[in-house]
Order: C-alpha cells, then sequence, then structure tokens
C-alpha cells in the first residue's frame, strides 16, 4: 500500500469514526427502525459527480430518499434487448417494490458528461478509453442539435443549455416504462426536473408546463 493510498484510506476512516460518533450512536432507535426496511417516498437520480450530493443537497437522514447516480443523471429509454440495465432496474424496484411517490432528476452545472455530449470530444474512442462515455452520452444526441445550434458547443451559456437539456432527456424517457406511465397516469407517481447550480449552491426547479427553470429561495 503506497503512502498515497493510505492517506486517502486514513480519511475516510476518520470520517467513519466522527459518523459513528455523531450520526448512529445519537440514533440508535432510527437505525434499528431502518433494519427492518426502507420506506423512502423519493427517488433521485443523479449525477455521479462528487460535488453534487443528493443527500447534503436536499439534507435528509438515511432512509428517506432513494438515490441512482450515473454520468450526467441519465435515463435510458425503456428497452428489453439483453444487457445488464442498471438504471431500469433500480426504477423498477424504486416504483414496483418501494412505491415512491416522486421521481426527481437532478442535473447540475459544470457537468464533464454533458459538456462531453456537447463538444463530442469521446466520440470515436475505444471503451476504456472514453468510449464506454461517449456510449452513454450519446443519449443526448438528439438533445444536442438545437443546442449547438443556438448556443455553439463551446462557454457556459451552451454548457448551462446542454445541462438542463439533459434533465429533459430523462424525463422523456422515464415515461417510456410502462410502469411509469401508468402510474403517473393515475396520479400516483409524480415526475420533476431540477438542476443544481455548483457556483452559487442553488437549486431550480423545472416548471411543468414551461419547461423552464426557476430558483428556490
Amino acid at each position: 500500500m503506497t503512502e498515497q493510498s493510505s492517506s486517502t484510506l486514513a480519511h475516510l476512516l476518520d470520517g467513519y469514526r466522527r459518523f459513528r460518533d455523531t450520526g448512529w450512536t445519537p440514533h440508535r432507535e432510527r437505525w434499528a427502525t431502518l433494519r427492518e426496511g426502507q420506506q423512502p417516498e423519493v427517488m433521485i437520480i443523479a449525477c455521479s459527480d462528487s460535488r453534487v450530493d443528493p443527500t447534503q443537497i436536499f439534507d435528509v437522514d438515511p432512509g428517506e430518499i432513494f438515490v441512482v447516480r450515473n454520468v450526467a443523471a441519465l435515463v435510458p429509454p425503456f428497452e428489453t434487448t439483453p444487457g445488464h440495465h442498471g438504471v431500469s432496474a433500480a426504477l423498477e424496484f424504486a416504483v414496483q417494490v418501494l412505491k415512491v411517490k416522486e421521481i426527481v432528476v437532478m442535473g447540475h452545472g459544470m457537468c464533464g458528461g454533458c459538456k462531453a455530449a456537447l463538444t463530442q470530444e469521446l466520440r470515436g474512442n475505444e471503451p476504456g478509453e472514453g468510449g464506454f462515455i461517449a456510449d452513454w452520452i450519446a443519449l443526448l444526441d438528439e438533445a444536442r442539435g438545437p443546442v449547438a445550434a443556438e448556443f455553439g458547443t463551446e462557454g457556459r451559456s451552451a454548457e448551462r443549455e446542454m445541462e438542463q437539456a439533459a434533465v429533459k432527456v430523462s424525463l422523456d424517457n422515464l415515461m417510456t416504462f410502462p410502469c411509469i406511465r401508468r402510474k403517473v397516469g393515475k396520479g400516483e407517481l409524480k415526475l420533476r426536473g431540477a438542476f443544481f447550480a455548483i457556483s452559487d449552491g442553488v437549486l431550480h426547479l423545472m416548471d411543468q408546463e414551461t419547461g423552464q427553470f426557476g430558483p428556490i429561495s
């Protein structure tokens, strides 16, 4: 084990010890309840980016939200082709088993996945050399066209438009899942779009009718 990896592990273990002192021991009753199961009412689909942790942004306790994180907070469309469908499996569990009442897709500022989708800098790379990312963010190819045509492919304005367009792509793809479409139609499930701006720490919610994102004060 190198000195650097030892230092990194030590940092994590220090955090674990703080958690035991302040997050677990004083709340043993809560953890005893969670031992019996979970009943979150909200599912959050967020980016894997280390700067946008939903539990921190929404200041929730363990067991309150069911979280899926991946590059650019993307939801692929419903499909039954062979393969490992991680996001689809998580959606199925959240909607059919946990029976969450809301699904929030949360994009964020300075998203590397959305920037790569906009610039297409990884297109043509081999798997393991950027190819997996390129294939994943190709889910945004159709949405990229209008953004690139109006705002170009570089600069913060274009990137922000792409980041918010990605949220809308995922919301549209959620509705391709029969179980989600059915529950939304019955009023048993709501879908929401959100955007977290890293630069100022402000959360924006998407207006269902206009598609515009507005800040939450």
